[in-house]
């Protein structure tokens, strides 16, 4: 498989998630990756037959985070057991997708986990504008993740 390395800077940050306890350095697994992301393509494909908006929303942003599994087990990491999981994963989208579409979406994850938080443990409203903004995220997340080699 193809993967484009990642660059001294991309490494830098990746290397601080390390030694910070955040992320545990595995071994590469292309199977792995190419199941979330065909997990991920599965869920965006459904979206369009959902008609509530924070069902929307929990699919897509479970997109983004099986994009950010494909990316860690296509670097060879997985982030750390316990709290903070997938804050950790949003660090590492940061991280390893800086140039655009990726890096705006990357951003974005940090917003939808918040809102996620939000609706999961509040009973927050999640509104259709919410909804289709996790999804462009997702789809994002996932062009760039392919556009790096990730298995499509």
């Amino acid at each position: 498989m193809g993967v484009t390395p990642l660059t001294a800077i991309q490494r830098v940050e990746v290397d601080a998630l390390v030694s910070s306890g955040r992320l545990a350095v595995v071994p590469q697994d292309f199977a792995r990756a190419q199941a979330f992301t065909r997990q991920a393509s599965d869920a965006l494909d459904d979206i369009s037959r959902l008609t509530q908006s924070h069902t929307r929303y929990n699919l897509a942003y479970d997109a983004c985070h099986d994009v950010g599994e494909a990316l860690l087990a296509t670097y060879g990491y997985r982030t750390i057991n316990g709290p903070g999981q997938h804050e950790a994963l949003g660090r590492f989208l940061r991280a390893t997708l800086d140039s655009p579409p990726g890096d705006r979406a990357a951003g974005h994850f940090d917003r939808l986990r918040r809102a996620r938080n939000q609706q999961r443990y509040q009973a927050s409203h999640v509104g259709r504008a919410e909804a289709d903004i996790a999804l462009q995220t997702a789809r994002d997340l996932l062009a760039s993740a392919v556009a790096l080699g990730v298995a499509p």
